[in-house]
């Protein structure tokens, strides 16, 4: 097991490093203005200014893992560093960092690392994501004691779709927006004919210009209200709309507390997915409005699936899922889209299981979490090996076009090194702790774990 662990993590961490040249590309031309020989000499001031100002402040670094998970996703946390060819973006991208050369203080090379390790910041998970999904793949277990988590009479699924014009974009030569709306067509095609389906789409109206900020601000429309699966209907539904403008995503979240205000959680298993590329881009107050979604009768389990969506994004999005203890989950494909949404379909049909027995409490198995568990701890790992070996990487780059000296040089990789190795040492806890609750029952498990992880994250 610890082999095959090995190999995955590694195989993961060369995708990964492989996978962001077009990250790197497009980030070269979005920083090659601030490089340009009239710019040189106002960078190295820059530079300079930050160096000798005594009165900088260096930021701690975090000391729990609560504390690491909350810090936000680097701008260049997906750049590609291992080539020959990325030492000029490199040395363009990290131009105004703080002047190091010469004699700087420990505090100048604290603030220098702290200054890289903020941009090139992954997106750790505390185990707070895990255990909302373990909660969700749970979903209708007699064991599960939150009522939110239990299968009601009526099942409603509300997908809510961006339709901006970044969704227009296209990874693999397909059109992201045909890509999820392929996704969900697949999915509604497997709901049994009790369960109900619905699709509010936002920001479908308008271009992205200024212009036209006010009215794709305020677009958001039910375009297949919350009824049974009618393929002729859906599929007109889904004609409706094509990428188009801005982001209104709390527009859209408190519309859709109307769609569901007859659908009591009482007597409704209500769960909404929210699909976006993006931040939200109309100052709408998202998180407010999922949290007055959430916190209504209602009570509806809140999804967020962010679709190939950047770091800005992923921060926000990632937020929203926490304020309503739902999972957040990151695809960049169809094929990753379609998997988060098989475990959706995987849910319904033991909602149609438990319906048609006759709401008799079900002899379920044990939950088996040791895949999510494994899951978990992988994806965290390859987070601090690529951070830790890029950071690494970009230090080399620097000592070598001579921003610092030997001994700074071997001072900024002793901190990298020790940091990351503390990381470890918190993923590697979490390992065992997860793999013993997981021995004890469902209920138990859930319990322990929400007491130690979630209480200390509000």
């Amino acid at each position: 097991m610890k082999i095959f662990k090995s190999i995955l993590v590694s195989a993961l961490l060369l995708f990964l490093l492989s996978a962001c040249s077009n990250d790197s590309a497009k980030e070269s031309n979005e920083t090659e203005d601030k490089s340009t020989p009239g710019n040189e000499q106002t960078v190295k001031k820059e530079r300079k200014e930050k160096a000798v100002n005594g009165n900088i402040k260096v930021e701690p670094l975090p000391t729990t893992y609560e504390e690491l998970a909350k810090l936000p996703v680097g701008e260049h946390y997906n750049m590609e560093v291992s080539g020959d060819d990325d030492v000029e973006n490199i040395l363009k991208v990290f131009s105004d960092l703080p002047d190091v050369s010469g004699k700087p203080t420990k505090k100048q090379l604290d603030y220098f690392y702290r200054e890289l390790l903020k941009r090139m910041q992954q997106d750790y998970e505390g185990p707070e994501n895990l255990i909302n999904r373990l909660k969700f793949e749970a979903l209708g277990s007699p064991e599960n004691t939150d009522s939110r988590y239990q299968f009601k009479d009526n099942l409603n699924v509300v997908f809510i779709i961006d339709a901006s014009g970044s969704m227009a974009q296209k990874i693999n030569g397909k059109e992201k927006m045909a890509s999820a709306k392929d996704s969900i067509l697949n999915f509604v095609n497997k709901l049994p004919k009790d369960a109900k389906v619905g699709i509010r789409v936002y920001g479908h109206k308008g271009t992205g210009s200024d212009a036209d900020k006010a009215l794709s601000c305020s677009s958001s429309e039910l375009v297949y209200p919350i009824s049974n699966y009618n393929e002729g209907e859906f599929q007109a539904a889904l004609n409706k709309f094509s990428p188009s403008g801005w982001t209104p995503i709390g527009l859209a979240l408190r519309e859709a507390k109307n769609d569901l205000a007859s659908f009591d959680g009482a007597n409704n298993t209500n769960i909404v997915y929210l699909v976006s590329d993006g931040i939200d881009t109309c100052e709408d107050q998202p998180i407010e409005a999922a949290k007055d979604l959430y916190s209504s009768n209602i009570s509806p389990i809140i999804n967020v699936i962010g679709f190939d969506v950047d770091n800005e994004g992923q921060n926000q999005l990632r937020e929203i899922a926490s304020a309503t203890e739902g999972i957040y989950g990151t695809v960049t494909n169809e094929g990753e889209l379609q998997k988060e949404l098989d475990n959706l379909s995987n849910l319904v049909e033991q909602w149609k299981e438990w319906l048609e027995q006759g709401k008799q409490q079900l002899d379920y198995k044990k939950v088996n979490n040791e895949l999510d568990i494994f899951t978990y701890i992988t994806r965290e790992e390859v987070k601090k090996t690529n951070e830790k070996v890029k950071v690494e990487l970009i230090l080399y780059r620097l000592h070598n076009a001579n921003r610092f000296n030997d001994e700074a040089y071997e001072y900024l990789n002793k901190i990298n090194n020790e940091y990351h190795q503390w990381i470890q040492e918190e993923v590697d806890q979490f390992e065992k702790e997860l793999k013993a609750l997981n021995e004890a029952s469902y209920s138990e498990a859930i319990k322990a774990l929400e007491d130690k992880y979630i209480s200390n994250t509000q």
